[in-house]
C-alpha cells in the first residue's frame, strides 16, 4: 500500500452579486455578442464591500469540510492559493483557520495566479505523504474584480471572484488519490500577464496587463504538454481520463487544449460561462460543480490543469 492523498470532499462559495455581459455593457464599451464570441463567458460573480478573499475561503471550506463529513478541528493544513490576499500579511490562510476555530494547524498562502491551485494541491499532497499532517484543506479564492481597469474592455470582461476548496486525508491506499503531479514556471514571460504594481517597493495596487493573443498561444502549448507529463509520470493514456477540470480562463483555450490531447468535449468540464476566469478559485469551482451535479463519479480519473502569469502551469491527476 502507498500513502496517498485522497480526496474526501469540496466545496465552493460564490459573490452574492452576479453580473451579466448584458449589465456589464452598460458601464463598458462592450457587448453580449462580443464577449460570448471571444471568450464563451456570459456572467461573473463580482464581490461587495463586505466580501473579502479570506470570507469566501472560509464560505468554500465550510461546504468542502461538510461535503467531507469532517470536522475542522481534524485539519492540520491549509494551503490557500490566491493572487489577492486579503492583506500583504498574515496569510489569507491565517484568517480562515482562525474562523475555523482551529487553535493550531499548519496555515500559509501560496500565489501562482491562475495556477495556484494546483501549486497548493502539490505542496499539499507532498505533505501529507510526508507526515507533516494527516488531513489538509486546499483553497483557491480571489477578488480578482479589484485588481481590474475597468476601461480595458479588453481584461475587466474576462474575470470574476470566487472561491473553492478541497478536503484531503493521508491514506494508504493503491487505487485512489493524486496519482502524480506536474508543475513549471518561466518568469522570461511577465510582460505578457501581469499586474502594474503591487504591495512590494512600487506601494501602489496595480492593474492588471495582458496581451490576449501571446498567452493564448502560451497557453494550449504549455496546457497540452504537462497534461501530457502528467498522465506519462502515472502510467496512464488519455484515453483512460474520464474527466478533464481545467483552469476556466477562456472556451477557446480549453477546446483548443482538447483537440490537441485528442480529448472529446464532452470530457471536458466547462464553466467559465458561468463564473468567468476565477484565477486560482477556477479549478476547485469548477471541480465543485461537477461532483455536486452528479457528473464526477467515485472511481473516476480526473485531470486537473491550469496556466496563469508568470508564466506558470501545472496539472495533477487522481482518481476520485
Amino acid at each position: 500500500m502507498t500513502r496517498r492523498s485522497v480526496l474526501l470532499g469540496v466545496g465552493s462559495a460564490l459573490p452574492k452579486r452576479e453580473v451579466s455581459n448584458a449589465e456589464l455593457a452598460k458601464t463598458v464599451d462592450t457587448s453580449d455578442e462580443w464577449i460570448v464570441e471571444r471568450t464563451g463567458i456570459r456572467s461573473r460573480f463580482i464581490a461587495g464591500d463586505d466580501e473579502t478573499t479570506a470570507s469566501l475561503a472560509y464560505d468554500a471550506a465550510i461546504k468542502a469540510l461538510d461535503h467531507a463529513g469532517v470536522d475542522a478541528s481534524e485539519i492540520g493544513l491549509i494551503v490557500l492559493a490566491t493572487a489577492t490576499p486579503d492583506q500583504t500579511f498574515p496569510s489569507s490562510a491565517t484568517k480562515v483557520q482562525a474562523r475555523l476555530g482551529i487553535d493550531d494547524c499548519i496555515a500559509f498562502d501560496v500565489h501562482a495566479v491562475c495556477t495556484g491551485f494546483l501549486y497548493a494541491l502539490t505542496v499539499a499532497d507532498s505533505m501529507l505523504r510526508s507526515g507533516s499532517a494527516d488531513k489538509a484543506l486546499v483553497i483557491g479564492a480571489e477578488t480578482f474584480s479589484r485588481l481590474l481597469d475597468w476601461e480595458d474592455r479588453g481584461t475587466c470582461v474576462l474575470f470574476g471572484d470566487g472561491a473553492g476548496a478541497i478536503v484531503l486525508a493521508a491514506e494508504d491506499t493503491e487505487d485512489r488519490g493524486i496519482l502524480a503531479t506536474k508543475l513549471h514556471a518561466d518568469g522570461r514571460h511577465n510582460d505578457l500577464l501581469f499586474v502594474d504594481g503591487g504591495p512590494g517597493t512600487t506601494g501602489t495596487t496595480g492593474k492588471l496587463r495582458m496581451k490576449g493573443r501571446e498567452v493564448f498561444r502560451h497557453a494550449v502549448v504549455n496546457l497540452a504538454a504537462v497534461m501530457g507529463e502528467v498522465l506519462s509520470a502515472a502510467g496512464l493514456a488519455a484515453d483512460e481520463v474520464d474527466w478533464v477540470v481545467p483552469h476556466q480562463a477562456n472556451a477557446r483555450i480549453l477546446d483548443a487544449t482538447a483537440r490537441k490531447l485528442g480529448l472529446p468535449p464532452e470530457k471536458v468540464i466547462v464553466t467559465v460561462d458561468r463564473h468567468a476566469n476565477t484565477s486560482a478559485a477556477s479549478v476547485p469551482l469548477a471541480l465543485d460543480v461537477a461532483v455536486k451535479d452528479g457528473r464526477i463519479k467515485p472511481g473516476d480519473l480526473i485531470v486537473l490543469e491550469a496556466m496563469g502569469g508568470g508564466f506558470t502551469w501545472g496539472a495533477a491527476v487522481l482518481r476520485y
